[in-house]
C-alpha cells in the first residue's frame, strides 16, 4: 500500500460504473455486487488438500510490527486467530452471524462461569504443543504470560484497556518486563488450569479471550522480547501454521535468537504448515487447514496485484482493494462476477479532527467539516455502492441497529453531495472568523497537516477532501504515508496531527463498545493512541504525553469526555435499554463532540483467481478465511 498515484477519472468512470450495480444487485453469496450471505462461503471444484495460497498487499500496514500483544490490524488479527495462534477460545472464521459466535479453542469448552460472574475457569485440552523450536506442551503458565504483557508498559499493548480495571491486579500498565510482573486475578492450579478473578461481572469477556494479545506465548521466549514489537519476527507457533524457518531459530539463550527467514516485514510472508499441530485438538469446522502455507508478498503496485491474480501467479487478494477500475470489470463481466466477493466489513471509514489543535478545537470548525464533505464524491473515489454505503454516524448498522431512526443524519446534504451554506454558518460561530463570511481567515485555518496513505481510493478522495475545506477557508498541507507511517504517526499523541483520513475501524467483536473504545480516555496511550481526537484527554495525561500547553490552548477541562455515558451503557445488559443507550452515545458524538467525519460503512472485496476452489470470509478478522480457503495449485513455498 506505498504507491503513489495521480487521481484517475474517478468520477466519471464511478458514475458509468454505477449504473451497470442494478442489473448485478440480486446476486449473493460471493459472486455479486451485494454483500455475501449464508457466510460468504462459496466453491468452484472438488475441496482438496494442498497448495499454497500465494498474494500479496502493498504494505502490511502492521500498527505494532506483529507482536500480537500490541498489534491491532485487522489482517493480522486473521493471521492469528486462522494460522498462527490458538486462544483459549476463538471463532469459527466464517462469515455472517455465525462467525461471531465464540467456540473452544485450547480450552476443552467456553469456560465455567460463577453465579456472580466473577470468576471464570477453564481447562486446557492435552496435547497441544508449541511449535518449533520450543516443541513443547502449552500449559496455563503460558497464558497467563500473555496477560503479563499486556501490563507490560515498554510492550505498549494497545488495547490493554479491555483488560485494565476488568481483571483483578491490572489497573494500568507497569513499568516492568512482563516476566516481572504478578496479576493477583489470574492463578494456574496447575499446568491445565487457569482461573480469572474479574472486578465486576463483564458479559463480553469470552469475547476478550479470543483476541490475540490474550493468546498465550512462551516465556522463555518472550521474555526476551522487551520493546514494543519485537516479538514479531520471533512469533512461536500454537496454530496449525508457522513461520518459514522457525525450527531453525536457536532459543537456547535470549541472545542466540535470530529473527525467522519466513517473515521480513518489508518484502513477506511466507507461512508452512506447523509440524507440532495435532488436528485432533482443533475443530476441522473452526479450521479446515486445506492448503499447504501462504506465499504473502509485499508488491507496492496496486495495479500489477489484481493483473497477477487474473494470469494466476497470485490466487487471490488478501487486503488490497480493487482499485476502481478493476472493480468495474468485475461487476460488469459476467464471466468475472464469480470471482469478486463482497462481504459486510462490520467497519466504518473516517475523518478525524484533533480537539487538540486549531482550527478543530472550535466544535463549529469541527461541525463545518460534516457539512462541507462531499461524501458521495468519497463513495465513487472508493468505486461505488459495491464498496459499501454512506455513512451518517459512527456506528455501523451491522453492529448497532438503530431500527426507527435507521435515517439518523445530523448532518444532512442533498444527494450526500455536501452542504457549504451550513457549514459557512458553523464557521460563522467559531473563533476563526474575524468578518463573520463564512470562511476561515485565521491563520490556523494556513497550512494545516493533513494525513492520508498514499494508495488505492484514499489517493483518489484526497482531492475531494482538500477541495471541499477550501471552501470555507481551511487549507490543508497533504502528507501521504505507507499505511503503517500513517497509523504509527497518528498514534503519537505528541504529534497532534490536526486532521486525517488514513484510518478505518472495524469492530474488535460484536458489541457496539468496541467503537466505543476509540472515544474514551483509555484509548489515549501515548506512543499508541487508537483515540486520535483525544476525546476526554485529561491534565494528568496530557502532562504525560507532553501536550499540556496545547491542552490548555483548547480548553482544558472543557474538552469533552464521554467515560461516563460509555460505561452506562456498559453496564445494561444486552437488550433494548442498551441499544437505545448507544444509539444516544452515537448521537452525543455526532452532534456534541463531534470528533469525526464518518463518510463510509464499508464492504470488505477480495478478487480470487480460478485456481481458488473453495472460499469464505472471517466475519471475526473482517478478511478471507486462509484456513479454510482451497487451492488447485501445486505450488510450494520456497
Amino acid at each position: 500500500m506505498v504507491r503513489r498515484k495521480k487521481a484517475l477519472g474517478i468520477v466519471a468512470l464511478a458514475a458509468a460504473f454505477m449504473l451497470v450495480l442494478a442489473a448485478c444487485s440480486s446476486k449473493t453469496g460471493g459472486g455479486g455486487a451485494t454483500p455475501s450471505t449464508g457466510g460468504g462461503a462459496t466453491s468452484t471444484g472438488p475441496i482438496t488438500k494442498g497448495g499454497v495460497y500465494r498474494t500479496a498487499v502493498e504494505d502490511f500496514g502492521f500498527t505494532g510490527a506483529f507482536d500480537p500483544t500490541g498489534e491491532y490490524l485487522g489482517s493480522a488479527f486473521g493471521l492469528y486467530s486462522q494460522l498462527l495462534l490458538r486462544n483459549l477460545v476463538t471463532y469459527n472464521h466464517i462469515g455472517g452471524v455465525k462467525g461471531d459466535a465464540i467456540v473452544a479453542d485450547l480450552a476443552t469448552d467456553t469456560g465455567q462461569v460463577s453465579s456472580d460472574g466473577l470468576t471464570y475457569t477453564f481447562k486446557l485440552k492435552p496435547g497441544v504443543k508449541w511449535g518449533p523450536p520450543v516443541n513443547r506442551a502449552i500449559t496455563s503458565k503460558d497464558v497467563a504470560f500473555a496477560f503479563q504483557r499486556i501490563d507490560s508498559k515498554p510492550l505498549v499493548a494497545q488495547y490493554d484497556f479491555y483488560y485494565d480495571g476488568t481483571v483483578v491486579g491490572m489497573d494500568g500498565a507497569v513499568d516492568k518486563p512482563a516476566d516481572q510482573i504478578s496479576i493477583s486475578g489470574i492463578t494456574t492450579p496447575d499446568d491445565s488450569t487457569i482461573v480469572f478473578k474479574l472486578a465486576k461481572p463483564t458479559g463480553d469477556f469470552l469475547y476478550r479471550l479470543a483476541m490475540p494479545a490474550a493468546a498465550p506465548i512462551p516465556p522463555e521466549v518472550g521474555k526476551c522480547f522487551t520493546k514494543a514489537g519485537d516479538y514479531g519476527r520471533d512469533l512461536i507457533a500454537s496454530g496449525p501454521y508457522m513461520f518459514q524457518g522457525s525450527g531453525d531459530v536457536d532459543v537456547s539463550s535470549c541472545s542466540a535468537i535470530k529473527p525467522m527467514a519466513g517473515f521480513d516485514p518489508t518484502k513477506f510472508m511466507k507461512l508452512v504448515r506447523n509440524p507440532s499441530y495435532d488436528p485432533s485438538t482443533d475443530n476441522a469446522q473452526d479450521r479446515h487447514n486445506y492448503i499447504d502455507g501462504v506465499d504473502l508478498e509485499i508488491n507496492t503496485n496496486t495495479d500489477d496485484i489484481f493483473n497477477k491474480i487474473a494470469t494466476g501467479d497470485y490466487d487471490g487478494s488478501f487486503a488490497s482493494v480493487p482499485p476502481a477500475q478493476v472493480l468495474q470489470k468485475y461487476v460488469t463481466d459476467p464471466t468475472l462476477k464469480p470471482f469478486l466477493h463482497v462481504d459486510s466489513g462490520d467497519r466504518t471509514l473516517y475523518i478525524f479532527m484533533n480537539l487538540l489543535t486549531p482550527p478543530f478545537d472550535d466544535i463549529h470548525v469541527r461541525k463545518a467539516v460534516n457539512y462541507v464533505i462531499n461524501k458521495a464524491a468519497l463513495l465513487k473515489a472508493w468505486g461505488g455502492s459495491t464498496s459499501g454505503q454512506i455513512a451518517t454516524h459512527i456506528f455501523p448498522s451491522t453492529v448497532l441497529d438503530f431500527g426507527s431512526q435507521s435515517n439518523y443524519d445530523p448532518y444532512p446534504s442533498p444527494n450526500h453531495a455536501g452542504d457549504l451554506n451550513a457549514a459557512k454558518n458553523e464557521i460563522k460561530q467559531s473563533k476563526y472568523d474575524s468578518n463573520g463570511d463564512g470562511v476561515c481567515d485565521a491563520a490556523a485555518c494556513n497550512d494545516v497537516l493533513f494525513i492520508n496513505r498514499s494508495s488505492g481510493a484514499r489517493v483518489n478522495m484526497t482531492p475531494t477532501i482538500i477541495s471541499n475545506l477550501a471552501s470555507i477557508g481551511i487549507k490543508l498541507k497533504l502528507r501521504e504515508l505507507d499505511t503503517s507511517t500513517a497509523y504509527t504517526t497518528v498514534a503519537v499523541v505528541k504529534n497532534l496531527v490536526p486532521i486525517a483520513a488514513n484510518a478505518g475501524w472495524g469492530k474488535d467483536y460484536s458489541d457496539p463498545y468496541t467503537f466505543a473504545v476509540l472515544f474514551l480516555k483509555s484509548g489515549i496511550n501515548c506512543e499508541g493512541a487508537i483515540n486520535y481526537s483525544n476525546v476526554g484527554i485529561s491534565a494528568d495525561l496530557a502532562k504525560e504525553c507532553g501536550v499540556s500547553s496545547q491542552y490548555d490552548a483548547a480548553g482544558g477541562s472543557s474538552i469533552p469526555s464521554v467515560d461516563a455515558q460509555s460505561d452506562q451503557c456498559q453496564n445494561l445488559p444486552v437488550g433494548q435499554d442498551r441499544t437505545n443507550c448507544w444509539i444516544d452515545f452515537d448521537k452525543n458524538l455526532m452532534e456534541n463532540v463531534v470528533p469525526w467525519v464518518p463518510y463510509q460503512w464499508s464492504n470488505v472485496l477480495t478478487v480470487t483467481g480460478k485456481s481458488v476452489t473453495h472460499y469464505e470470509f472471517d466475519q471475526f478478522s473482517g478478511i478471507l478465511s486462509l484456513c479454510h480457503v482451497a487451492v488447485s495449485n501445486k505450488a510450494t513455498i520456497s
